[in-house]
């Protein structure tokens, strides 16, 4: 499957990255870089980005030898701010164009994404949307590979990042209508810097300001032992309580609450 991936980068003969660092963007800037052709990998630097997905992004970039342009943006859109139910939709929409600004000013003419198989099914997932109406290419949903094949795939062909746990950007954490600010952003990234150093996989979902962790449900068991550490930390950041999701970690759990 990576050939046709490889091949489908070569008929192409160019083309910009929107790349976060994860595993799908990842597999697919390898690609363009291993067809030879003439690739960029574009990073967007927000106050959604968590700084260490930044750190880690450079690395990638790196590792796979493709051109990296990072594009900073201290601001937060305003639609984007109010955090409508549709917000991944505004933010994809901004992100698509800017995409292509600055594809064309580098002299390249097709513009993708790392969206898989999985993601242009999700229903919740409003950016595909928004990434289609600007013409931005999905190789992997068009060859039909989900999550857990290009992670596969992304073993096969070297990758170090092939098992990095799936992440989203810091306003999924914040629930649909709450406003998006500086501040809420700034703790919940320390909160998850933090309790990454313990866990896997964290989410630590925010409502005004309070701290809902989600683990793996094998690490519940463990948060829970290491309750007066957490709580004493997260309060320290600002957060008035703190609680664990006994379900445990689950993508889009923010969804249920619309």
């Amino acid at each position: 499957m990576y050939k046709k991936l490889v091949e489908k980068m070569r008929e192409r003969g160019n083309v910009a990255i929107a790349f976060s660092g994860g595993v799908d963007s990842s597999l697919v800037a390898k690609s363009a870089k291993d067809a030879g052709i003439k690739c960029v990998a574009i990073t967007f630097a927000s106050p959604l980005f968590p700084k260490r997905e930044l750190e880690n992004s450079m690395k990638i970039a790196k590792e796979i030898g493709i051109k990296q342009i990072v594009l900073f943006d201290n601001d937060i859109d305003e639609k984007v701010r109010k955090n409508p139910a549709n917000r991944c939709y505004y933010c994809r929409k901004f992100g698509a164009k800017r995409l292509k600004e600055v594809a064309i000013k580098n002299g390249i003419s097709n513009f993708a994404d790392g969206m898989n198989a999985d993601d242009v099914k999700n229903p919740y997932y409003h950016g595909v949307k928004a990434s289609n109406e600007e013409g931005i290419w999905h190789p992997l949903a068009e060859l039909n590979i989900g999550k857990e094949e290009a992670r596969k795939i992304a073993r096969e062909v070297g990758l170090s990042n092939w098992n990095k746990p799936s992440n989203a950007c810091l306003a999924s954490r914040i629930p649909y209508g709450e406003e998006i600010t500086l501040e809420k952003l700034e703790m919940i990234e320390e909160g998850e810097k933090y309790l990454t150093t313990f866990f896997e996989q964290v989410r630590l979902r925010v409502y005004r300001k309070i701290a809902k962790i989600e683990v793996l449900p094998k690490d519940i068991k463990k948060a829970v032992k290491m309750r007066e550490k957490i709580v004493k930390k997260l309060r320290e950041i600002g957060f008035s309580h703190v609680s664990i999701d006994l379900e445990g970690y689950r993508e889009g759990s923010m969804n249920a609450l619309k």
